[in-house]
């Protein structure tokens, strides 16, 4: 249960990060190009950079108010910057060297074959602040900068340092603005803290926030978040119940104000996504969840945000009770929960070369894209490519089924009907795919470059390992790992046109390549018996053997795409399984497929089997579920399970989740709420203005969600008896 406070507090943060949206005041991004063309005008990049982003920093406005017992408050939402430096603007620097080496690259983004260049989804190591305090911090910089190995090195350092000191010229005006308001007990924590190691729990809870809206203004992307938060702070509040300063009911207040403030910033952006992890393991491999872990929990259940994401590692052997409390969080948190499985993920993690001292680091700082906590670069998570579509064109040699045009960078323009068996068309159509891959990796490389230079992020990069010994930010080799994640979509869909085709046209013969090609472009119209026997064919969902292995060749072929290719610094390219919102933005460009399926009907769900596809129960869905290669996938791999409400109960569910982890699964999420309340609040948004829908990779208020969308969530399959 939550306070009479936290429930006044939660109001007035919703209030507060409302009027934000509606009429921002932040002027960060305004300054920080303002600072560049003028105040730091001709220095050398390195500088520019630095100084700029620390004048932006420490230019903020602290707001503040006469009840807050945790100080600092930032939005995401910006005035307008009308003019940038061209010096500082990455995004456009990136974009124009891509496309002066693939001038077709539109062409390959509009058909989704490639993506763009996305930054975030990471975590950094905030302890080290909360540890050494700012001033500790700073020494370990200003020691490195005195045997400095190169030029390069002196000039991170030297960016480091800029940054550290806009963080407490940050946290200093609001000592000032605290004082004046009467506010003096937040004013001398904040004196102390993030300045100097915190000692309590509460001062632990202030250093973590003031340096987390500072880095989230010097790293501004959804999918950036603290990671595991409980495990860092634990021994603060270990502490601090031993000696009697604090109570397991003032710990979970802490953590209600804590998790408030963090929706307020970005309160008005469902899609914005910062998770925090709880539980996990211990590098000697015992289970890290503590008592903090369950008030993260409860409190996430209890309060009516969106922010942040609360995510569950479960260690090998969880305690029955943090199970119990998983189930609950699944049926009564509103549609949030996101529960992770340790031993699948941390096994990936090793076997795709992450030491295991560092794979039981991993979090997730967005959606769900695995990450090791302060040891990656920020392109670990670039989007999608649809695969589904490659499909489609090499079936038709190149032609798009939704307009009927040749799409030019579509090499493989044979068809189906020019292939004599299934395997020589499987590899022809491996091959294409693989290139499209390594184009996307390549624009990761490209972005990585200019960002090395643009972008160098000294602030989150002096929180991520081994940025400090190789005297380098995380896009110049800094990072231990500078790997690129990307979402292969519809990959079960695959698996259900592939065997169709396998069955169809090669194996059983009922139709031709040229039938089944003329019937793909005619939406099935005029061919409803063979759209009815290609529908009666069996599906990845139902734990039929040998579409079930198929999928687990085509998860595995797609995956290597990615493991084999090299970044820049050594890095690999990583399988991160999920359609986040791309369900219906895929639909909008895909044709029938060949397993019958008309087009524009939506896809799968991460790993999931396609809704049309489990007829035979959620049983036999997550058994084939348990057959594919997931220790191929290190990025991590979603599924999506929507329950009817009125058979799934907490015993149920947990069962299930269970059930799905120990076949082998990584990460479970999905929906409880009847489609009932869906459908009426479609009808009637006014009277269902916090009605919470997972999404996928995130969750949203359902009526703040885009009418395709909406329709998506409302199609998907609800397992029941």
């Amino acid at each position: 249960m939550i306070s009479e406070r936290i429930k006044t507090l939660e109001r007035e943060c919703a209030l507060r990060g409302e009027k934000e949206r509606l009429n921002p005041r932040s002027h960060f991004e305004k300054d920080y190009h303002t600072a560049g063309l003028t105040l730091y005008a001709g220095l050398p990049q390195w500088e520019k950079a630095a100084k700029a982003r620390a004048y932006a920093m420490a230019n903020q406005e602290a707001l503040v108010d006469e009840n807050d017992r945790l100080g600092g408050r930032v939005y995401i939402f910006e005035v307008p910057c009308e003019t940038t430096d061209p010096d500082l603007n990455y995004w456009e620097a990136a974009d124009k060297a891509f496309r002066e080496k693939y001038p077709d690259a539109d062409e390959m983004i509009k058909n989704q074959l490639i993506g763009g260049i996305n930054r975030g989804h990471i975590t950094w190591f905030f302890d080290r602040i909360l540890t050494l305090g700012l001033t500790g911090f700073r020494a370990r910089y200003e020691e490195a900068l005195l045997h400095a190995k190169d030029e390069e090195a002196e000039q991170f350092y030297q960016g480091v340092l800029i940054m550290l000191d806009a963080v407490q010229a940050f946290n200093d005006k609001h000592i000032e603005a605290y004082e004046k308001i009467g506010n003096t007990r937040l004013a001398e924590m904040m004196k102390k803290v993030p300045r100097y190691p915190a000692e309590s729990f509460e001062e632990a809870v202030q250093s973590f926030f003031m340096q987390h809206i500072c880095v989230m203004k010097d790293s501004p992307f959804g999918g950036n978040g603290p990671g595991r938060l409980d495990y860092y702070l634990w021994p603060y509040l270990e502490r601090d119940l031993k000696a009697g300063r604090c109570t397991l009911e003032q710990a979970k207040e802490i953590i209600d104000e804590l998790f408030l403030r963090m929706d307020e910033r970005v309160h008005a952006s469902d899609s914005w996504v910062e998770a925090v992890m709880v539980g996990g393991t211990y590098p000697n491999g015992a289970s890290a969840v503590n008592p903090l872990t369950y008030i993260m929990i409860e409190s996430i259940i209890d309060l009516d945000i969106t922010h942040p994401s609360v995510y569950v590692r479960l260690p090998e052997n969880p305690p029955e009770d943090l199970l119990k409390l998983c189930a609950r969080y699944m049926m009564a948190g509103k549609n949030r929960a996101q529960v992770l499985s340790d031993p699948s993920i941390i096994n990936a993690l090793v076997k795709n070369g992450v030491f295991y001292r560092d794979a039981v680091e991993y979090a997730c700082g967005g959606c769900m894209e695995v990450g090791i906590q302060g040891m990656t670069s920020d392109f670990l998570w670039q989007g999608f490519q649809n695969p589904l579509k490659m499909l489609e064109l090499m079936i038709t040699g190149g032609i798009c089924l939704r307009t009927s045009k040749q799409i030019p960078c579509f090499k493989a323009t044979k068809g189906l009907e020019a292939y004599q068996d299934f395997e020589s068309f499987y590899q022809d159509y491996l091959k294409e795919a693989e290139r499209f891959t390594r184009i996307y990796m390549e624009e990761q490389d490209i972005g990585s470059r200019i960002d090395q230079k643009y972008r160098p992020s000294y602030l989150i990069s002096s929180m991520i390992d081994d940025c400090l010994e190789r005297g380098r930010n995380m896009h110049a080799g800094g990072a231990r790992y500078h790997d690129y994640g990307m979402s292969q979509i519809a990959l079960p869909n695959i698996a259900d046109a592939l065997y169709a085709i396998k069955k169809a046209v090669f194996e059983d013969k009922f139709c031709t390549a040229g039938e089944l090609t003329a019937a793909m472009k005619a939406d099935f119209k005029g061919f409803e018996m063979l759209q009815a026997k290609l529908r009666k064919l069996p599906k990845y969902g139902i734990n039929d053997e040998e579409v079930d292995a198929l999928a687990a060749r085509v998860v595995s072929d797609f995956a290597d795409m990615l493991l084999r290719y090299r970044t820049r610094w050594g890095g690999k390219g990583k399988p991160v399984i999920m359609t986040y919102v791309f369900s219906p933005v895929a639909a909008a460009i895909m044709g029938a497929t060949a397993d019958g399926r008309n087009s524009g009907m939506g896809i799968a769900h991460g790993l999931t089997p396609y809704s049309g596809s489990m007829i035979d129960g959620v049983t036999s869905a997550i058994n084939s579920c348990a057959k594919l290669p997931y220790e191929k996938i290190p990025g991590g791999a979603s599924t999506m399970w929507d329950f009817d409400s009125s058979w799934a109960t907490e015993e149920i569910v947990e069962a299930l989740f269970m059930t799905y982890f120990k076949g082998g699964g990584q990460i479970f999420q999905g929906n409880t709420t009847p489609i009932e309340d869906l459908l009426k609040a479609r009808e009637n948004p006014e009277e269902y203005p916090n009605l919470i829908v997972r999404v996928g990779g995130f969750s949203a208020r359902f009526v703040s969600l885009p009418e395709e969308l909406q329709e998506d969530i409302i199609n998907r399959i609800r397992h029941s008896a």
